[in-house]
């Protein structure tokens, strides 16, 4: 697999950045008779298996880039519960700078550090019956929008006229 170069790398660079592929073979500098004909080479651009691969390889690096971890945001919570990190309040007196996380969003920070990390029986028993009711809500919904599953129930009685035996079948 090549690495794209001139206008092929500009279309891929615009259409990630606008989503719109006749947007981005315009904006790349391909000459355009009609805009049906930007639409169509733009689509076809879409297919090329490198402006693809380029395409997927930059919008992971991006993502990875933009998103927090699951470490990065537990040790903020750590330290935002540990009155490490400063705020900037704006009240009707001024703005003030510098100023120590509330207790409110300590404690905050920490019920959601002891929701991926509980601690006591009860809230592991929550968790449970949490996880519980989630799987249960799946399952139903499954049934519910599955197509090949027959939910219907039939329930027979054979009841006996007057005058005969219940017992006989």
């Amino acid at each position: 697999m090549s690495e794209l170069r001139g206008k092929q790398r500009k279309f891929a660079d615009n259409y990630i950045k606008s989503g719109n592929a006749t947007e981005a073979y315009v904006n790349a500098g391909y000459k355009v008779r009609s805009n049906e004909t930007a639409r169509a080479n733009a689509s076809r651009l879409l297919t090329n298996a490198n402006v693809k691969a380029y395409i997927e390889r930059r919008l992971k690096q991006l993502e990875s880039a933009k998103l927090a971890t699951a470490q990065e945001t537990l040790e903020y919570l750590t330290s935002v519960m540990r009155g490490e990190q400063t705020e900037t309040v704006v009240t009707a007196k001024g703005l003030y700078k510098n100023v120590e996380v509330s207790a409110k969003d300590r404690i905050t920070a920490a019920k959601e550090l002891l929701k991926r990390y509980p601690v006591d029986p009860l809230t592991k028993a929550q968790l449970r019956k949490i996880k519980a009711d989630a799987t249960i809500a799946e399952y139903q919904a499954e049934q519910l929008t599955s197509d090949d599953s027959d939910t219907s129930v039939n329930i027979n009685f054979d009841i006996p006229k007057e005058g005969e035996n219940a017992s006989k079948p």
